[in-house]
């Protein structure tokens, strides 16, 4: 076995350790509640606040809050894609089912169970791509927004429902699905404005000859 096969094989056993540890008590009244909070960073939960951004700017007539609301739904389906693809292809026992039963799998496959798709971890992917897309239109509320983000993801091992390298993975996922947003929503609006620059005068500017 090669140097860098032990080295992965000891991180997926030190992974697997710590996190069936921070599943011990996932039955405790606390760790419930914490998990039942995390679960703001759900797929349905996020695509709700991000289309209710995009109608609060429409009806405040704020083009930032748009572009804001448009920006976090683009991240969060980015993200989203990616992240299926990856549970599609990959099976991994969920901690809390490994601690159940004694069995763990984490090889390629193309399980749909949710018991099997682990990784990576959908509700950390979301979280992040979320709170970056919001920071990138109001700086001020990176740091807030990417401690909430961080809480989310932490949830998770307690409740037995990721593991850490689950988690880690789904933060990459989630700036990866920003960065692609934020990429596309750019290149949109520089076409959009290079379109209307194209445009013969009287299409988009008032002639001022004409009666007001």
């Amino acid at each position: 076995m090669s140097k860098t096969k032990q080295a992965a094989k000891k991180a997926v056993k030190a992974d697997r350790d710590l996190s069936r540890r921070a599943a011990a008590h996932r039955d405790s009244p606390l760790v419930k509640g914490v998990q039942a909070t995390s679960e703001v960073a759900d797929q349905p939960p996020l695509i709700v606040l991000s289309v209710v951004t995009i109608l609060t700017g429409a009806v405040l007539r704020q083009p930032v809050v748009v572009r804001s609301g448009m920006r976090m739904l683009a991240s969060h389906l980015i993200a989203t894609g990616l992240k299926t693809v990856i549970k599609r292809s990959v099976d991994r026992t969920r901690p809390a089912k490994a601690l159940d039963t004694g069995e763990e799998r984490f090889e390629k496959g193309d399980s749909h169970e949710h018991d099997q798709n682990s990784f990576p971890s959908g509700h950390t992917a979301g979280a992040v791509a979320i709170a970056r897309a919001v920071a990138h239109d109001a700086p001020g509320m990176a740091l807030p927004l990417n401690a909430a983000a961080g809480a989310v993801a932490a949830a998770q091992l307690p409740s037995g429902k990721h593991y850490l390298l689950d988690t880690l993975a789904g933060a990459v996922v989630g700036y990866v699905g920003e960065v692609v947003a934020s990429a596309a929503l750019s290149r949109g609006e520089a076409a959009l404005a290079s379109a209307i620059r194209r445009l013969p005068p009287s299409v988009h500017r008032p002639d001022p000859s004409s009666p007001t």
